[in-house]
């Protein structure tokens, strides 16, 4: 035991030795929380006899989870894990186990957005839709809200309905945004696919109706951990909250001024009102900080406390102090690029890897300046969130091969039966979709019915079929890395690219060799084809490390979770950062949250960087308010804005803050509810716009619509 507590601090030694209960952690960033959730599972295991199988714990990202993974490996020595992943991979594990009580097969597919993009595409094609009716991102979003506010109950369509009866409903459809949702809702089904949303909608739906696979589900995690609890929504927390209703052992770990995913439905209410929703809770505070100097925590310590909504706390440090905060004010945004390029080739020379080195920003069109300076400057750079290694063709190629070996859907089928090229174009794959559609068959199995047919006279249809049954009939006795690499070769895949000179896209399907042969390596025995596939689509860009010598560009989101060396945080200006969409008092906290994230990014040194100039409105750019809420004594200028542009900034945030709406205090009115306005009359409201803080109402008096702002005095109509 002594061993496994070498090195922590009282806090952390508290947080891994209390194992019963409710237990809430408040980890501030930085205060070696992995560390602590990794030494406690080793506890259970080790100190207890717990097995690895009973433990659940939920982390937000498949990079968290496989750091995770990898240390508890080296604590406990044990092959076996347990169950430590993200909530939509444990909702995998889940449908994996116990998808026949949604009459879905062990082999359904987990969808992600190029998968949804081939969906629309086939929709789009049958019903005479273009991009003009909806882009496919406006699509997938209109899904998505569909799914998650609009029509929660859509998932009953896909469980109870007949293939037929949902083909119905979608053909009947009338508009384009009912002919995409039920046209989706229909391909889904029809390839037994599942997405994001469909897989914790699914495993609740379980739960509630199948009260024996509820109750095994509930014994077997005799200990539930969860990661970053200030980001969990409504549907996780239903899911944990049946979960942990059994042994009733639940270890949260969260911090308040973190919490920068309410745009996505992230509620820090569950973190903050954890000890009044269950019984005797116990909260440890965990305020070292191991990650940052003592002078770049001053200054985020400043900048959160400005905050009301939070729980008190200030970080710690542990580390000897550093150099100060340094801050620069530029006349014009190339100026900025400039001090930033210049600073970065200083400590580049100096011996700093240019891969120790991070710019952060609040949105992506902010790099289009500092990206020309660094070309012109040549300097090495990368930005992330860009294409995602995942989503790359090479990368999509390889999985549908893979997918094709397991499954044989489809949406693979569709993508690769001709990459490389074998003569099944457009006409042969027509005629394979009409004979699929009349025989209710998959499009492989129609291939292999018709592939003695003239029209694949002269095809490589035959060699493709024969390539494919060879690997079906073995691939669950080999590696998944040997099948892959093999496929790769025996289907020309590799020469193709060879052939093309595409030597970008052969050092991306090394890395994924490379990432399969670490998922074998970290998984082990559960590293089948199926598991893989079913998880891969649950990868994020974040996942997939870059180790090449580059300065990383990325936005806040992005990073949070990371750490660097160095941190340029650059574009501190109103209307940029905080974002001029900020109509609110919590969303403008939000946005104080998100700076505060992004500063304690840093471990050695801080950049806080911006410019005089002109916003895309023509309005003219003034410091940003979070550049003025730091103790003046606690940052270094190079360069300080003069007095009187500091007046004027100080001048424009007073103004802009006398408008911003406290939604705690304010009036809230749901779709559907009628109200009456003080010019206009009674009136219906249409439609809710958080963004705009505006409601969209049908007053009776008025023909069109009026969009109203929530300023304005509404008065509620009862009946």
């Amino acid at each position: 035991m002594e061993e496994s507590m070498k090195g922590l601090n009282a806090a952390q030694e508290e947080a891994v030795t209390s194992t019963e209960g409710f237990i809430r952690v408040i980890a501030g960033a930085g205060s070696g929380k992995t560390r602590a959730l990794s030494q406690r599972f080793a506890y259970l295991v080790n100190e207890i006899g717990i097995l690895p199988g009973n433990i659940l714990c939920v982390t937000f990202t498949n990079k968290s989870a496989n750091e995770m993974r990898q240390r508890i490996h080296h604590l406990t020595g044990d092959n076996d894990t347990g169950y430590i992943c993200t909530f939509h991979s444990f909702c995998v594990s889940i449908l994996q186990e116990d998808s026949n009580a949604v009459q879905y097969p062990k082999s359904f597919l987990v969808l992600d957005n190029s998968d949804i993009d081939a969906m629309l595409k086939i929709i789009y094609e049958e019903r005479n839709l273009t991009l003009r009716n909806m882009t496919f991102s406006k699509a997938r979003d209109m899904i998505e809200i569909r799914k998650i506010s609009k029509e929660p109950e859509y998932y009953l369509d896909m469980i109870t309905m007949s293939l037929d009866t949902l083909r119905q409903k979608y053909e009947e459809a009338v508009n384009p945004s009912d002919i995409i949702f039920y046209g989706y809702l229909y391909q889904e089904k029809k390839c037994f696919g599942l997405d994001y949303n469909d897989l914790i909608k699914f495993s609740l739906y379980i739960f509630q109706e199948e009260e024996e696979i509820r109750l095994k589900w509930q014994r077997r995690l005799e200990y539930i951990m969860i990661d970053e609890f200030q980001d969990i929504d409504d549907l996780q927390y239903r899911l944990m909250e049946v979960l942990c209703n059994h042994h009733k052992n639940l270890f949260i770990v969260g911090d308040p001024d973190q919490t920068i995913y309410t745009w996505r439905g992230a509620n820090v209410k569950y973190l903050l009102d954890f000890d009044k929703v269950f019984p005797h809770v116990k909260t440890i505070m965990m305020m070292q900080n191991y990650r940052s100097t003592p002078q770049i925590l001053s200054a985020a310590n400043s900048l959160i406390e400005k905050n009301q909504s939070r729980i008190k706390k200030e970080l710690l440090p542990t580390l000897p102090g550093g150099l100060p905060v340094l801050c620069h004010h530029a006349d014009h945004s190339r100026a900025e690029a400039v001090f930033i390029a210049a600073k970065i080739q200083e400590l580049h020379e100096k011996g700093t890897p240019y891969r120790d080195m991070t710019i952060l920003y609040r949105a992506h069109y902010i790099t289009r300046t500092i990206e020309e300076i660094f070309l012109k400057e040549k300097i090495p750079y990368t930005i992330y969130s860009g294409v995602q290694f995942f989503g790359r063709m090479e990368i999509k190629d390889a999985l549908s091969y893979l997918r094709m070996i397991a499954y044989k859907d489809d949406l693979s089928f569709l993508r690769i039966a001709n990459v490389p090229k074998r003569n099944i174009g457009q006409r042969r794959l027509a005629f394979l979709q009409e004979y699929a559609a009349e025989k209710n068959c998959t499009l492989y199995d129609a291939l292999i019915k018709n592939i003695e047919n003239d029209i694949f006279k002269g095809t490589k249809a035959a060699s493709f079929v024969a390539l494919i049954e060879s690997f079906a009939a073995d691939y669950a006795e080999r590696p998944i890395s040997e099948v892959l690499s093999a496929i790769l070769n025996e289907s020309g895949y590799e020469r193709m690219l060879r052939t093309e000179g595409s030597q970008e896209r052969l050092d991306n399907l090394a890395e994924l060799k490379q990432s399969v042969y670490e998922y074998e390596t970290s998984c082990g025995e559960e590293s089948t084809l199926e598991h893989y596939l079913t998880h891969i689509a649950l990868f994020t860009n974040s996942d997939a490390e870059d180790r090449s010598d580059k300065v990383k560009l990325m936005t806040v989101h992005t990073a949070k979770g990371l750490e660097f060396p160095y941190v340029f945080l650059c574009a501190m200006n109103e209307g940029i950062f905080p974002s001029k969409k900020t109509n609110t008092l919590q969303a403008m906290e939000e946005e104080r949250r998100l700076a505060f994230v992004a500063m304690t990014r840093a471990e050695k040194r801080l950049y806080l960087t911006e410019a005089e100039g002109r916003n895309f409105d023509g309005s003219p750019r003034y410091p940003s308010r979070f550049l003025l809420d730091i103790d003046e004594t606690l940052l270094a200028y190079t360069q300080k804005p003069q007095d009187h542009l500091i007046a004027k900034a100080q001048d424009y945030i007073n103004f802009n803050s006398r408008y911003l709406l406290d939604h705690s205090q304010g009036q809230h009115f749901a779709r559907g509810q009628r109200i009456k306005h003080s010019i206009f009359g009674p009136g219906t409201i249409v439609e809710v716009d958080m963004e705009k803080a505006a409601y969209t109402i049908q007053f009776e008096k008025i023909e069109t619509p009026r969009t109203i702002t929530f300023r304005a005095k509404l008065e509620v109509l009862q009946g």
